[in-house]
Order: structure tokens, then sequence, then C-alpha cells
């Protein structure tokens, strides 16, 4: 395949737009597949995972190969749920263009905002896809109008419609100013007359899209000024520069499930979206920052990016790579710039869905798999030896934003539980895990309560661990507020030598994040030196648990400044005791407080669910830090919230916003907690406590 032959697509949205029907007519429009699978029934091409099948929603990204007219077109489907944005972002990085699927009913939505952004945040050209014309309700000039309010982008239908919802049965060409009319659902098309009562509309957009296009170029504008026909080639050309280019933004429609206007769409994908040799140059750094530059080439050296990384538990780990230049060859080698290793490769595999294609080499442009690399893993970059080593800037992904604890069902299943975890936390970035040993739970984190629960189903299927899930702890600590001096004498006489320690300390708060300060200020030998790090020791392993509620403590700064010792006695474990008890008796003193962790947050919200998200924060204690405008018509709403407060906020803003917002939130200091929620705290504290003591 020709490098100018290949087309490589992300295909973003919104849940429930369609993306994965639009796939299977592709397949079935091209004679891929002999009939249409459909989500209902499990049978797609690209949603084939069971937990996929069993949810009839996509889940990861799939890779599905197309083959139209000389052109082979790799699309990455994606899921539309945001708890799997990562999906969105590896996809489009690694394709050259977009395709963002709009529902005819629903106009732009949630994630459409967001898939977009992202787009416009890699430099991706965009074509958009108004889908389930055939819907109920569903209105192509609205949904275009939606894209129009809702985006900067210059946005021009180059299709129209034919009918509407039932009655939708073809698409009128703007550029070929030809009529079509989808007599089957093969695909399967008649040009006819252009209807009469769609002439005078016609007209109007047809106008609309070539003087958006001779806009572009001088030549044409000059041609098109002095009433000279503009042939349709030229326009074809010159909107593929300006879609390229960014500067213009096509609108198709169609109707997957019935297969009406998919093979347009195909023929738009091979006449306006870049192939890699449109792209012409990868810039990368080299490896002291540098920029450098490769053709796109086969005699250029080698550059991929790792995009996605795969863990199952039968097949092993299974990476997707993007080839920018260079030719990668089976039973061959590389070397992984971002690991500083050499691996072999054995095979090389073009993926649709979940079938393999061998291939003997791989080229700019291609979309590849390798399995049972033992270093490479996602955001690798690939090259052929050290000595061409270069750099691609690395992925950036949104923080977790909900957390629970999760306990096996089945004692002896903690190992389990650990390489499962760990196995699907390699293959994906937004998922993270951790053992809190201070709560002595397992707490999980991702971008919503979807996300986890795929986790917690991938973990019974693909490992055989069956979990609980619960609300994690949050992880309180303890400090002082005042000055107090704390004494103890630790004394102890048995048989033979005895134990003996004696110290004085003051303890005092320090500023919020400081941690823990040791000043000594012994004087005269009163204990002696080598007994000074036992003290440290000992006020060390008090600092483990507080006198409120046992939770750690800190920002505290603690003083020796007296004591006494025993010739004999004396010894390190007892000048351990004798910190630590004076250290318990000195806080109690000192007015302890309880800290909770408060959190950084950003809402993205519609503007008419501003007030209500503004209400909700101030009644979990928030304290809001100023708003902003936010890509798409949203506002960006930035709080300081405590993260007790902040665990069940994802599902109270789906609520809120209808499920069009969405939140990022990250770690911003540790501040006192009231004293009544103290009290609470502090009272069932204890009662886990007599509960863990039976």
């Amino acid at each position: 395949m020709q490098i100018e032959n290949k087309r490589n697509i992300a295909l973003v949205g919104h849940n429930s737009c369609g993306k994965t029907t639009l796939v299977e007519a592709l397949l079935y429009s091209t004679g891929a597949i002999d009939r249409m699978g459909t989500v209902e029934q499990g049978n797609t091409s690209s949603d084939f995972d069971n937990i996929e099948i069993n949810r009839q929603t996509s889940i990861y990204t799939s890779s599905i190969i197309v083959n139209y007219r000389g052109n082979r077109i790799t699309v990455l489907d994606t899921p539309g749920f945001s708890d799997f944005i990562a999906e969105v972002i590896t996809a489009t990085r690694a394709t050259d263009a977009v395709i963002e699927v709009i529902d005819g009913v629903s106009g732009v939505e949630v994630q459409t905002l967001r898939t977009w952004q992202i787009a416009k945040s890699y430099e991706k050209p965009l074509i958009c896809f108004v889908n389930r014309l055939d819907k109920e309700r569903a209105d192509f000039a609205k949904a275009v109008e939606s894209l129009k309010e809702a985006f900067e982008e210059h946005i021009v239908p180059v299709q129209l419609p034919i009918g509407k919802e039932s009655d939708f049965k073809g698409v009128v060409d703007l550029l070929k100013n030809k009529a079509y009319i989808y007599r089957d659902n093969k695909g399967r098309i008649d040009e006819v007359e252009i209807p009469d009562d769609m002439k005078e509309d016609i007209e109007k957009y047809r106008t609309e899209v070539i003087e958006s296009i001779v806009e572009t170029n001088e030549s044409l504008m000059e041609k098109y000024l002095n009433g000279e026909e503009i042939r349709e080639d030229e326009l074809v050309t010159t909107l593929k520069r300006a879609v390229v280019n960014r500067e213009f933004v096509p609108v198709f429609c169609g109707a997957a499930l019935p297969n009406i206007g998919i093979t347009s769409l195909l023929q738009g994908v091979i006449d306006l979206a870049p192939s890699p040799k449109d792209v012409e140059k990868v810039k990368v750094e080299d490896l002291e920052g540098n920029p450098v530059e490769l053709r796109i080439a086969e005699d250029e050296r080698l550059c991929a990016l790792v995009f996605k990384t795969t863990i199952d538990p039968y097949i092993g780990k299974m990476n997707y790579i993007r080839i920018y230049s260079g030719t990668l060859n089976s039973n061959g080698q590389f070397y992984n710039v971002s690991k500083n290793v050499k691996e072999k490769v054995s095979h090389l595999y073009l993926i649709t869905g979940k079938k393999q294609m061998e291939i003997e080499k791989a080229t700019p442009g291609d979309i590849i798999a390798i399995a049972k690399l033992k270093e490479t893993s996602r955001g690798d970059v690939l090259v052929d030896d050290i000595s061409q080593a270069v750099t691609m800037k690395p992925f950036e992904f949104p923080e977790p934003m909900i957390s629970r604890a999760v306990y096996t069902k089945s004692k002896g299943d903690e190992t389990k539980l650990s390489m499962g975890l760990s196995r699907l936390a390699e293959g994906d970035p937004t998922f993270r895990w951790q053992y809190d040993p201070e709560t002595g739970e397992t707490v999980i984190s991702g971008m919503g309560d979807i996300h986890l629960s795929v986790i917690v189903e991938k973990m019974k299927e693909n490992f055989g661990v069956d979990l609980e899930v619960g609300r994690p702890k949050v992880a309180y600590r303890e400090t002082v507020k005042a000055k107090a001096v704390g004494e103890h004498k630790h004394k102890k006489q048995t048989g033979g030598h005895g134990q003996y320690g004696h110290v004085k300390i003051e303890i005092e708060p320090l500023p919020r994040g400081k941690g823990f300060e040791f000043v000594d200020k012994i004087v005269g030998g009163v204990i002696p030196k080598n007994f000074i790090p036992s003290v440290e020791k000992g006020i060390k392993e008090a600092l483990k648990e507080g006198v409120l509620a046992k939770y750690p403590v800190m920002d505290v700064k603690v003083t020796l400044f007296d004591g006494s010792y025993h010739e004999v006695d004396s010894s390190d474990i007892s000048f351990q005791i004798a910190g630590l008890q004076a250290f318990k008796k000195a806080m109690q003193q000192a007015k302890p407080v309880l800290l909770e962790p408060i959190m950084e947050v950003a809402i993205y919200c519609p503007e008419e669910n501003m007030g209500d998200v503004m209400g909700d924060l101030n009644g979990r204690r928030g304290r809001i830090l100023g708003m902003d405008s936010a890509p798409g018509g949203q506002k960006l709403v930035r709080a300081l919230v405590p993260l007790a407060e902040m665990l069940e906020f994802s599902p109270q803003l789906n609520s809120l916003t209808s499920g069009r917002g969405y939140f990022t939130m990250k770690f911003s200091t540790y501040e006192e907690v009231p004293a009544k929620i103290s009290e609470e705290i502090i009272k069932r504290r204890q009662q886990e406590e007599k509960v863990d003591s039976k």
C-alpha cells in the first residue's frame, strides 16, 4: 500500500451517537463483511470484548481496516463515555484526522465538546458526520446550527439530506450539485434529479460552501469574482488543503443503521482527509531537546509511537504502534528510547477488530500491533538504534476523579488482586490503585463509576477475583495549634540491667506542609549524644498515631531540651520509649486538631447549570476560587473542596448537568476539620477501634 493511499481516522463522539454502527456500515459497504452486526445482538466487529457485549457500549478503542477504491482506511473506533476519555486521547494522537460523529437528534453533546477539544489540542483536521437522520425528531439543520454555536471553526455542510426522519433516503452532494438515492442497505445508489422542493435550499448552501472554499485560494477567488466556472476537481483540491490546514470543517450526513450516506462519507474521507504524505514531516526532538524533522518515507530512519497497550490473560501484552517514518521489519529489532532497551520483533499485525493479519514490514502511516514485547508499553518512542534516538511529546491524561475501596470476597486472593490490578493499570493510564497501610484498604481510582465497575468486572473475568466495593476511608491527619511541654521518665528495674530514659521536650506547630522537624538543644551532656537519635526515633514512632483518633501527625516541631540518664541502665530502647511517651503527653496539652485533605477542583459545566453547581459546592464546604469561560461554550468553576465531600460528587454533577458536566481534581493541602465534624470523625474512629479489637 502506497503511503499516499493510506488514511488514519479517529472516530469520536458522544455515547450512543452510532460510531460502532457506522463502523459496521463502512465494513458492509466495502464488502468486508456480508451482514451488518448490531450493538444489541453483540456481534459488531469493533465491540468484541465480553464486557462491551454485555454492556452494549464501547469501552476500548478498536482498530478497523476499511479498503475502498485502492485506499486503506484505518479507523480507530473510540468509546463515547467520558470515563474512557484516555482511549480518545491516544487514538486522536495516533491518527491524521478525526471524524466527529454527531447524533442527528441530539446535536452537540458534552462528549462532543471534549473530543473536539482533544482534536484541536493535537492539531488534527476535523470532519463531521451527522448520523441517525432516520430517527424521529432528527434534524440536520439544527445539528449543524448546534455545531456552529458550540465551536469557532468554519463549519460548512458539503451535503444535504433528502427526506426527513423515517423518509430519509439519500443525500445531495453540494460540490457536484447532484442527488443520490440509496436504494438498499448495501449502500448502492442511484443518481436522481434534485427534488424541486430542495432546489432553493441547495442553491443557498451550495453558494455558501463554494464561497467558503474560494476564500482560501486567491486564484479561485479571482475566477469566482469574474464569473468563471470553477471545476469540481479544483473545489475538492482546494477544500482538502483547507481541511488539512484546519481552516474548514466539512459536514456530511447519513444514517449508519440503514446504510444511507456511508459510501459518500467514504469518498469524502479519501478526497478530504490527509494521507501521511500530506503531513509532509514528523516534528520530533533529539535527546538534547533540539528540533528534528523526519521525512515521511520508507528510507528515512524509524520513528514510531506506542499509543496503546492491552494486557490479555491469554494472549499477554499487545502494543499498538503508529509508524511515522522509516520501516520496521518482522523478525527485526528496534531501540526503545523511553526505556533505553533494545527489543526483538517476531510478528507484525494489521488489526481489524479481533482479526489479525500478519505483514512482513510496516511503513509510514501504518498502525500495527506487536505481541509479547517485554519492556515496551504505551507512550514509548521506537527508533532504529541509540545513535538515531529522538523523543516525542508525552501523552497528557486527566487525573482520576473518584476512588473506591475494594475487598476480596475470598481469602487468599490478595496476591491475585495486586497482580490483576497492576496489569490493568499498565493498560489504562487513567486507572490507579494503591494499598493504603494507614487505612488497611486497597483503593482503586478512575474517571467515574462506570470506569471502576468495568475494572471490577475485568478482575473477575480475567483474573478470577471477586471484589466487594465500598467507600474509601479518608486519610485524615492530626497536628497541634499551640506550644506545650512533655516529660516522661521511663524507669524499669528487672533482674540484671534495668531500663532508664528521661526526656523533656517542647512541641509547637509548623506551617502547613512542613512535615516534622527535630531540634537537639541538650547541653552539658544531660543526655549522651549517642541516645539523641533514639529519642528522635521514638518521637517519629509516636507521629504514626495521634492522640485524637490515631491518625498520623504532621507539621510539628519537637525540641529536646532536657533529661537525664543512668550510667548502667540507660539504653536505646529506653530513650525511644521516653521520647514516644513524652510526645504523647505534650500533644495532649498542645490543642490537638484533626486535619483533612483539601482538593483543588476544576468543574466544567454549561452556563445555565453554573449556579446549581456552585450552590452544591458551597454545601460541600467548598470555597470558590473563580470562574472562567471554557471551550465549547462551557464555564469553568475552580474551587477548594474537602476530599470527604468529593467522594460522591460525580453522580451529583451528572444529575445537576444532565450528564454534560465533568471535573478534575488534585490534592492541594491539609486544613483543620470544623469542630462538629471533627467530633463525629473521632467518635466513628473510636467505634471502629472497638469493632477491630473484638
